[in-house]
């Protein structure tokens, strides 16, 4: 319930009630402590005594009119008591002045009918506590109300002697209070233990009270057996136990408790039953209990072994489901690289059977995963590894090895070459704006690799190698297609390109031999200039210098190149280097301001390049240098503009190749 919602409800009233019970209660303490003095014998053990009960009950009816959580619990609880009240009310006013009280009396009737009462209010509060019922919680709730049912009946036996005769309505009301007690008692312990004691105040707050209730049956009845019942201390049971029914009814309304959302036997519940019903059968054999009681308890016992059954098959059912997870992708339900490490090594132990081991690494996932959210993403990759597994069928195992890296695993086809491409189908998707293939690397077990480690390092070699190759491919084609929108927007562009790479590929040669950069640094050379396709003509090949204005839409020709070379992945290296292509030594240049080392290697190589062809090219604005005047500027900025190493390789390439004559057309580089 929410705090505004109890603000809203009057408390008030459920808080008078109780409080005038448990005044009622301790006045006839007080009374019986002063030794029960006549003159207050009417008052306090007929009307306050009876009183308490009353106002217990009335506790109960305001917390069911007020609250509407449970409602229906708490108002058994108060009509029960209630009932309890009037038939002790009844007996006071017509029953106390006989000399023979008539035996059973309308009063036994309001008594007895307490009971089912109770039973309604506590199997409602059970219901709201153990929310669901599992074959554990039914056979914990059973085992121990058998133990308690044992147990109430080998302590109530003595009390029951001469109960069974007489009248036939004498007898039956005689057996209904130790039965109706018995079993409510029983009931609220099955409760209990299945509800769980943490957070149950209120519901073990009524066991409390009931409890006490039952014992001071048991005790009247063993009393009355024995013609040694007499008013005083026994009654205080009885009010007693209404108080702390009624003290629950309050406690609920300032503690909600929650239902059990699963079931977890306590592990207390069955160690304490057959504790409890071995020393029962112990007792039996030195000094005899009441047949039921033995029979009861063998039946408890009886229990705990069913309920130990049951734990055994649950342990084994979660130890067989952690290993499944263990074993299993959750978000495709494949096997994972866990699960592939274990049936690899199977395979290979396998001398007499040949596999196929095939490696998949999706390409374009990663550009839908950005485009169509991190969801999508995963629907995708659920859809792809059910299509894998269908495609694999029951002849082999598919597997995802996390991210978008799938495997297959399986006797050898008659084909391997048709089994990849049918798997490398499943694992295709093409839709409005993308496309999802997958690159593969595959092998033959054991003739190609006959250890674990062997056959997944070679799978996964030959799966980058072909990755490779098909980001090459493609980006070769990217790359053409730049070219020729290039050479068509701008064909003097063009040339400028193949000097300039030319110049910076020897550069590059003198400077590494990882032939990765050195592709990195051809393809920035080549593509350095992409972005000035979005530069207007007029300002492109403006005869004079340009405004400030021009300057700066003309500076972000770097950036525009590279946008478009990062929308092609096997692009994204160059493009880096395209962005920086135009940064100073000294930190003057654009886009970042990057200052000496910061800058890229290829970046500072394409820009010696640029600028040297640029200078002994013929411009718009400026007539062209010699390669000599071209040299010497390059050594006069030196340290400022350019990395001064670089120069100093330039330069020594140039003087080793020779001069050679300017380019006498004009062009457009900046």
């Amino acid at each position: 319930m929410a705090p505004d919602e109890k603000k809203r409800r009057p408390v008030w009233p459920i808080w008078l009630a109780l409080a005038i019970s448990g005044a009622g209660v301790l006045a006839h303490v007080a009374f019986l402590i002063a030794g029960s003095p006549p003159a207050f014998d009417a008052l306090i053990n007929d009307w306050v005594y009876n009183g308490s009960l009353v106002f217990a009950a009335a506790t109960c009816l305001l917390r069911a009119a007020i609250f509407p959580r449970l409602r229906s619990a708490w108002a058994w609880f108060g009509v029960g008591l209630l009932f309890w009240a009037s038939a002790d009310i009844y007996w006071v006013v017509e029953l106390g002045d006989l000399r023979r009280v008539p035996y059973p009396s309308v009063a036994d009737a309001g008594y007895l009918a307490a009971m089912p009462c109770f039973f309604v209010g506590v199997a409602q509060l059970s219901r709201q506590r153990i929310g669901h019922f599992t074959a554990a919680s039914w056979v914990d709730a059973m085992t121990a109300s058998l133990a308690t049912a044992a147990i109430g009946v080998a302590l109530l036996s003595p009390a029951l002697v001469g109960l069974t005769q007489g009248r036939p309505a004498a007898v039956m009301v005689n057996l209904a209070y130790p039965l109706a007690d018995l079993i409510l008692i029983a009931f609220i312990a099955g409760a209990i233990v299945v509800s769980g004691i943490r957070g149950s105040g209120a519901f073990l707050m009524i066991g409390a009270g009931l409890l006490l209730w039952t014992g001071a049956d048991a005790i009247y009845l063993y009393l009355e057996a024995t013609s040694s019942y007499t008013v005083g201390w026994l009654d205080t049971l009885w009010t007693a136990g209404a108080l702390l029914v009624a003290l629950s009814a309050v406690f609920s309304v300032r503690h909600r408790t929650k239902a059990r959302s699963d079931y977890r036997s306590p592990l207390w519940s069955p160690a304490l039953i057959a504790g409890a019903c071995a020393g029962l059968l112990v007792w039996d054999h030195f000094s005899r209990a009441h047949e039921a009681a033995v029979w009861l308890a063998g039946a408890a016992l009886l229990g705990v072994g069913v309920r130990l059954a049951l734990s055994f098959r649950e342990s084994d059912r979660l130890i067989e489901a952690a290993r499944a997870e263990a074993i299993t992708d959750t978000l495709t339900g494949l096997g994972n690289r866990r699960l592939l490490l274990a049936d690899l090594s199977a395979a290979l132990s396998r001398r007499d059977t040949r596999y196929h081991l095939a490696f998949f690494d999706l390409d374009g996932f990663k550009t839908y995963n950005d485009s169509f959210g991190h969801p999508a993403g995963d629907g995708l990759l659920r859809r792809l590894g059910g299509r894998l597994a269908e495609s694999v069928g029951t002849h082999g195992t598919a597997y995802r090895l996390g991210g978008d890296e799938f495997c297959v695993l399986a006797p050898m086809p008659d084909s391997v070459e048709d089994a990849v491409e049918i798997a490398r189908d499943a694992l295709t998707a093409r839709g409005e704006g993308f496309r999802v293939s997958a690159s593969c690397g595959h092998a033959r077990l054991p003739e190609e690799a006959d250890t674990t480690s062997e056959a997944l390092r070679l799978v996964d070699q030959r799966m980058y190698a072909e990755k490779g190759r098909r980001s090459t491919r493609v980006a070769h084609q990217t790359q053409e297609l730049l070219l020729r929108i290039l050479r068509e927007r701008e064909p003097l562009l063009n040339e400028h390109a193949e000097s300039v790479t030319r110049r910076s590929l020897e550069m590059a040669r003198a400077l590494t031999s990882d032939a990765e950069q050195l592709d990195v640094i051809r393809r920035a050379a080549q593509l350095h200039d992409i972005g000035k396709i979005a530069i207007p003509e007029e300002i492109l090949n403006k005869p004079g210098s340009l405004d400030a204005n021009e300057w700066d839409l003309m500076r972000r020709h770097t950036l525009v190149g590279e946008r478009i070379l990062g929308s092609a992945p096997a692009l994204r290296p160059v493009a880096t280097v395209v962005r920086s292509s135009h940064e100073r030594w000294d930190g003057g240049g654009y886009p970042d301001g990057l200052a000496g080392e910061e800058i890229p290697l290829g970046a500072r190589v394409v820009f010696v390049c640029d600028a040297f062809d640029a200078m002994t090219s013929e411009r718009t604005y400026q007539p062209c240098l010699s390669e000599e005047e071209a040299i010497a500027e390059l050594r006069r900025h030196a340290g400022t503009q350019f990395d001064p190493e670089l120069v100093s390789l330039f330069i020594r390439l140039w003087e080793e190749n020779g001069p050679k004559p300017a380019v006498a057309e004009p062009a457009a580089a900046i």
